[in-house]
Formats: structure tokens, sequence, C-alpha cells
């Protein structure tokens, strides 16, 4: 799988998972029928209501048009990168170089659709997003965006595993641990490899708040320790539990 590295303003390095070519075509087919459907009752209903009119069904037309359009373009813009397809697939549009997208953002993705997916029937986006190093297609590369998946994948590997004991001669300390969502989890998992990798007082910071936040959700006072040992044990009686 692609990931791509984003350092926020706070010096802050966030990796992503990039959405495939499926995930993309996926939420592209969705918004289609969802877009197709409304269409055609707003169709129905607006062409018999001002059949007698031509001036009324030009005007209808041209509002319809317009809602084909500038869908993508709306959606994106004022539900944060996310059409009704994306928010299906659980992906969202960001900027490559930290911080949010902005409406010139949004709006150069937009242009490019045309070339992109309309005029070439899709193949010019699928040939750059299944090749290009942020699965990007010219859209993107011009506004430095991305799509990536909010959903965060499983990356614990198999030297994860064997170094974590069996439940008869590991006992775990926090049996509070296998209440948390498995996203809650993923994300102790992240912090600590990203932890790792860039030891920083940004990151440091971090793995202290998450600390705070796990003590709070899992009802516990202070533990023994540091903050790090604290979500490591975490990570491992989540394993030994729920397994």
């Amino acid at each position: 799988m692609k990931s791509i590295e984003i350092k926020t303003t706070q010096n802050v390095t966030l990796e992503y998972e990039l959405a495939d070519l499926r995930d993309r075509v996926l939420a592209f087919l969705i918004d289609f029928l969802i877009l197709s459907f409304v269409l055609l009752v707003l169709g129905l209903v607006g062409f018999s209501a001002f059949a007698g009119s031509e001036t009324a069904l030009t005007v209808f037309s041209v509002f319809l048009t317009c809602v084909f359009l500038f869908y993508s373009l709306a959606f994106e813009i004022f539900n944060h990168g996310q059409s009704f397809g994306k928010m299906a697939m659980k992906i969202q549009v960001i900027k490559t170089v930290g911080g949010r997208a902005t409406y010139s953002d949004y709006a150069a993705r937009w242009v490019f659709r045309m070339i992109d997916i309309y005029f070439s029937l899709g193949g010019i986006a699928s040939i750059l997003i299944s090749s290009s190093a942020k699965a990007q297609r010219i859209g993107d590369m011009v506004a430095n965006t991305a799509v990536v998946k909010l959903t965060p994948q499983v990356d614990l590997d198999l030297e994860d595993l064997l170094r974590i004991q069996s439940r008869e001669s590991y006992t775990p300390q926090f049996k509070e641990v296998k209440h948390l969502h498995e996203e809650d989890v993923l994300l102790i998992k992240s912090t600590l490899s990203r932890y790792q990798r860039y030891r920083n007082s940004a990151h440091q910071e971090a793995i202290g708040l998450l600390a705070q936040q796990m003590r709070t959700v899992l009802g516990l006072g202070a533990v023994p320790g540091t903050d790090l040992d604290f979500l490591k044990t975490l990570l491992k009686d989540y394993v030994v539990l729920t397994r």
C-alpha cells in the first residue's frame, strides 16, 4: 500500500495510507448513482411542473446542468474534501504540504476533472493514480492534494506479535483495555511508531497527551512508569486480551 507523510505546522509528521484506484473508482460510482437518482427525480418533477413554459424549462435545464457539473466541487468545499462517495469509502482529499485544502485547491481539482475523468473516460486518472508515487491525477498534482484513507489499517507485523507472550505466560496489567475500539488501539500503535522514527519534542508531547487521554477513557488514575511504557503496555494487553 502506498502511503504519504505530511508534516504539520507543529512539526508533527503524520502518515496516511493513500486511497488506491479501487477506492476512488467505487467512490466515483457511488456519487454517480446518487447524482443520477437526484437528477432523475428533479427532472421528472421539474419538467412536469414547467411543461407549459419554454423559458422555465430552459432555466430548469440549466439548473440541472449546474447540479451535475458542480456536485463534486460543492461537496468537497463544504464537506472538508468529501463527497457522499468518499464518505462511504472513508477517503478524503487533503493537502500534501500540510494544512487544509483551500477553495482554490478544490477548484483546481475540479477543473482538471473534465480531462482526468470525463473527456478520457477515466483513462488518464486511472493511469496516473496507479503509477504516480502519491496516487495523484492531474488535478491533484496541480492543487498539491492527495486522496487518503481515513480508516487506519492494522500494521502489526509478525515480529510484533512474536514479541508478545501467550495468555498463559503474560498477565495483562490493564484489563480495561479490551473495551477500547480498534481505532483507539491503532492510534496508539501509529503514535508509538512515529515517536520511534521522529524523536522530537512535538512527538513527545503527543505521547503525553495520548497517555492522558487513555487514562481518562479507561478510568485509570496514576500508573507506574513513563507515558511511553504505559502506551506500550496497553498495546500488548489489548493484543493478548482480544486475540
